[in-house]
Order: structure tokens, then C-alpha cells, then sequence
């Protein structure tokens, strides 16, 4: 009679110990080219040449076994420093850090660099350890997708989102070529002016959504940077509002990450600006009834935008950075704007020393992300107080921007928000109005400097071009806004230049929406 309880045991203790062991788990031993992984790291520790030709093709995951991860890292380290990497700098990098036992001592580093003559098909032996790295990923991948479509529970539409992220981040994190030769970088360029060319514009960015800026910049560029710097309450997120909406009323998907106020209140700013009701009036709710059909009129509007809000307090780069790649798979978004830049965090690890540093750090990834991205990317930061101690001119300049000079440096475009009403003075001309803003491009990496004058409504908390009027056209026949008096002045038509006999009606209009 057949032994059941000990048959059962031993199949319990060969499930339990193939459990962790990705070869036998699958009945299959997994792509791996142990010999090539040992090949490569000798060639590496022979030839000083060795690591600046695979560190773009090789990575510690793309070991199949662990303690050759743990001497490429090693070695990834070293090459960061600068250090020469060689038996000796390795074995006492993995000594100080309590690691050369794991890997099996100084005797299998040996091992390592007597199996090789020299680096001669280092890059060659790379790539096929990371093909066999992209078999690996492609064979977990599929198998949690197998495994998961099992799953009653799962949502199938989430499936097929988990699905095809796990297949991007696959081809975005290893097949990337790193450069293009000149011949077809040409054929890029010009295929681009041709492109240009057969629009009939000269757009060739992002707009702005306000004539003048699109004349200075060809709207927003992809791969650019833009700062857009200001002291507190100069209209940073009610201007970056604006060209948020501007743009995505032209189809463009933008990404809008908010870490100072939550995404209702970035909404309620947007229904305001298109509906044309007093900010406040939408907080208390006290609202007439023609300004309910605005507002249904407005949300039906804002709600077939492609806007995607993100308001996750305190950020990293990494995070910032995965949602942005699954924005632009899932949603092709063609700008992100970041509000604002000194309320991110820096990577996880903490490894950038002070906040300097760390801003430093920030500002570079965010020009890596536009780049990889192909697409502009907005990021608002805050003006030092050396704006408000200095006498006399308070128009900001480049030395006053926060924390770090990084961030003038890898920026492609910096701008400065600046309303001279703000401070109760008016710099240069004691008759500009006090609704004036001044956009100020006090950097342009690809084309020329200058400013840009806009008419800033506070109560609608929007940005327009000077002349437009913050009103609907049938109501600007009615009463127009004296753009230079102190806290805005209404003009009220007289009732004795009205034709009658034209039958033309004048609406009676609440006093609540003039804008003082």
C-alpha cells in the first residue's frame, strides 16, 4: 500500500523549495549566458575601456546570476567616482563593503580575469547578456498576464493597461540606441520642415493661446525646458492654468501636476475662467440662475478637454517621471507642467546632500524627462526675497531665481511674471494699468528676449490678451471695463444713445458681475 502521507509530504517540500527558484518553477531554465555574464566582467577588470563601451547596453539586472549584479554594481560605483576598475579596486570596494564573501571571495574574482585575454568582443558578449535579460523580462511579464487573466477578479480593462505598461517599460528601458548618425538625423530634420512647411504656420510648438508670446517662442518647443518664475501671488498657477486650457482646447493632451492645491481647486479655477463667474461666488455656491447654465455650459465645455490633474503631495523625480511615460503611452500628452518645482522631492535614496543640490537635481531630470519624452515641459518655481528687498526696480531677474543656478542653466526658456500693480508703484509709466502683466523672457535658448504684455482678470483668476475684455462679446456691448482706474471703474452706456426704434434690447445685468 503506497506510502499517501509521506508522497504528499515530499511533493509539499519539492513545491516548497522550487518556490523561489525561477528555473525550475516553470518546468524550463530561463534565457541566461552565465558564461558570456563571467566573460564580460573579466574583460571589464582587464581593460580600462572595458566599462565606458557596454554601460550603455548593460545594467545590474541584466545578470542572470546574483553575485555578478552585485560586482557590476560594484563597478558601476567605481566608474561613477572616476576610480579605475581593475581586480584590485574591485576586491577592495567589495571588502569594504562587506561583500566579497557573497560573491565567493578574491578567488573567483581571479577566476573572472583568467577566463579572458581581452576586451576585444566585450560589447558583442553585452549584447547578447542583454538579450537574453529582455527574454527573462518578456517571460515574467507574459506569465503574470497569463496568470492574472485566470483571475475572475480582475478588471479585463486593467489587464490590458497592466499589460501593455509592463511591454513599454520593457522596449523603453532596454532599446534604446543611445545615437544616430548624422545621415539619418538629416532626414529627420528635414522631414520635419517639410511637415512644417505643409501646415501654413508658423506654429511649430505647443501655443501659448496668446498672440504675442506664439510670435516670440512658435508656441512651446518640444524637449524644452521652461521655467516660469515668480513671487507668491503673481498669477503663476492661474497663468500656467491658462495655457494649459488654451492648448487643450487645440487637442493637445497636457499633464498637469499640482503639489500646492488640490486638483477641485485647480477645477473650480478652470470653471471659472471659461464660465466667467466670480471665483468667489463658485466657493459660497450662491449662484443665480443664468450663472447654473454658465457653469453646466462650462463643465460640459472643460469636461471633452485633455487635461489629466495629478495632485500627489510632495512628489519625487521617479515618480513623476513613471507617470509621465504611462500618460504619454496611454493618453500621448504634448506638455506637462509641474506646480511647482521646489515642492518636489529628490530621488529616494537622499543621496544629494543639500536642498541645493537636490533642486540641482531635480531641474536636470526634468530636462532628461522633456527630452525622453519629446515634449515641453513647464516646471513654476519660486523667486527669492531678494525681489522685495530690493529698492526701486522689483522687476525679477535671473540671479533671483530660488536655490539653485542649475536651474537657469538647464532650462531652455526662463520667464518671469511680474505685476507692477502687485507692489502699488508703476516702474516706468505712472499710467499703465493695474490689471498689467508683464511675461518676461529673460531666457531663450532658441530664440530672442523681450516681454510680453497681458491683462490679468482677478476675479475670473484668467490671463488674456490686452483688448480682449474678461467678458462675453454680447456683454461688452453692454458696459465696458475702464482698464485704468483703481479697482475698475464701469462705464454704463446712457439710456438716451439707445435707438429704440432698432429694437435692440439691453439686458438688465446683475451687479454681481462687475468685476471691482
Amino acid at each position: 500500500m503506497p506510502d499517501f502521507p509521506n508522497t504528499l509530504k515530499a511533493i509539499s517540500n519539492r513545491l516548497t523549495t522550487t518556490k523561489g527558484d525561477p528555473e525550475l518553477l516553470y518546468g524550463r531554465v530561463q534565457p541566461q549566458a552565465i558564461p558570456l555574464e563571467e566573460a564580460v566582467l573579466g574583460a571589464i577588470m582587464i581593460d580600462k575601456d572595458g566599462f565606458p563601451s557596454i554601460i550603455e547596453i548593460l545594467r545590474k539586472e541584466s545578470f542572470y546570476v546574483e553575485k555578478n549584479q552585485t560586482i557590476f554594481q560594484v563597478m558601476s560605483e567605481l566608474f561613477g567616482k572616476s576610480q579605475p576598475i581593475d581586480l584590485l579596486t574591485v576586491h577592495e570596494s567589495l571588502k569594504k563593503a562587506a561583500l566579497l564573501e557573497n560573491i565567493g571571495g578574491i578567488s573567483y574574482l581571479m577566476d573572472l580575469t583568467n577566463k579572458v585575454g581581452s576586451a576585444a568582443n566585450i560589447e558583442f558578449h553585452a549584447r547578447i547578456i542583454a538579450q537574453k535579460f529582455i527574454q527573462r523580462e518578456l517571460i515574467r511579464v507574459s506569465t503574470q498576464i497569463i496568470h492574472d487573466s485566470f483571475e475572475d477578479t480582475k478588471d479585463v480593462l486593467e489587464l490590458l493597461d497592466e499589460a501593455e505598461r509592463g511591454l513599454y517599460d520593457i522596449t523603453d528601458q532596454n532599446l534604446n540606441t543611445g545615437y544616430e548618425s548624422l545621415a539619418s538625423l538629416a532626414v529627420k530634420a528635414q522631414k520635419e520642415i517639410e511637415a512644417v512647411s505643409q501646415k501654413g504656420s508658423d506654429m511649430t510648438g505647443v501655443t501659448t493661446g496668446f498672440s504675442e508670446l506664439d510670435k516670440m517662442t512658435n508656441g512651446w518647443q518640444p524637449s524644452d525646458l521652461i521655467i516660469m518664475a515668480a513671487r507668491p501671488g503673481m498669477g503663476k498657477t492661474a497663468f500656467t492654468l491658462s495655457l494649459a486650457k488654451n492648448a487643450a482646447e487645440t487637442g493637445k493632451g497636457i499633464a498637469f501636476f499640482s503639489l500646492e492645491m488640490a486638483n477641485v481647486q485647480l477645477v473650480q479655477r478652470l470653471i471659472s475662467m471659461e464660465a466667467e463667474i466670480n471665483s468667489s461666488k463658485l466657493r459660497n455656491g450662491q449662484l443665480e440662475e443664468y450663472e447654473w447654465r454658465k457653469l453646466h455650459a462650462a463643465v460640459d465645455k472643460l469636461s471633452q478637454v485633455p487635461i489629466y490633474i495629478d495632485d500627489t503631495p510632495g512628489i519625487n523625480i521617479f515618480e513623476l517621471r513613471a507617470k509621465c511615460r504611462r500618460l504619454k503611452q496611454n493618453h500621448n500628452i504634448s506638455m506637462i507642467i509641474i506646480d511647482y518645482l521646489q515642492l518636489m522631492a529628490g530621488p529616494p535614496n537622499g543621496k544629494n546632500g543639500n536642498r541645493e543640490q537636490e533642486i540641482s537635481a531635480i531641474s536636470r531630470a526634468l530636462k532628461g524627462l522633456a527630452k525622453e519624452l519629446h515634449v515641453p515641459v513647464i516646471a513654476l518655481s519660486q523667486l527669492s526675497r531678494a525681489v522685495e528687498s530690493r529698492g526701486g526696480e522689483k522687476r525679477p531677474q535671473l540671479s533671483d531665481l530660488r536655490e539653485s543656478g542649475a536651474i537657469e542653466q538647464d532650462a531652455d526658456i526662463v520667464t518671469f511674471i511680474y505685476r507692477p500693480g502687485y507692489y502699488g508703484v508703476n516702474d516706468e509709466n505712472p499710467g499703465v494699468p493695474n490689471d498689467l502683466t508683464e511675461i518676461i523672457l529673460a531666457k531663450h535658448r532658441n530664440g530672442g528676449l523681450g516681454t510680453v504684455n497681458l491683462r490679468f482678470v482677478p476675479h475670473f483668476v484668467k490671463f488674456e490678451d490686452p483688448g480682449s475684455g474678461g467678458f462675453d462679446n454680447d456683454m461688452n456691448d453692454v458696459f465696458n471695463v475702464n482698464p485704468f482706474g483703481q479697482g475698475g471703474i464701469i462705464t454704463r452706456p446712457s439710456k438716451m444713445n439707445i435707438d429704440v426704434n432698432e429694437g435692440k434690447d439691453t439686458p438688465d445685468m446683475d451687479p454681481e458681475l462687475i468685476p471691482f
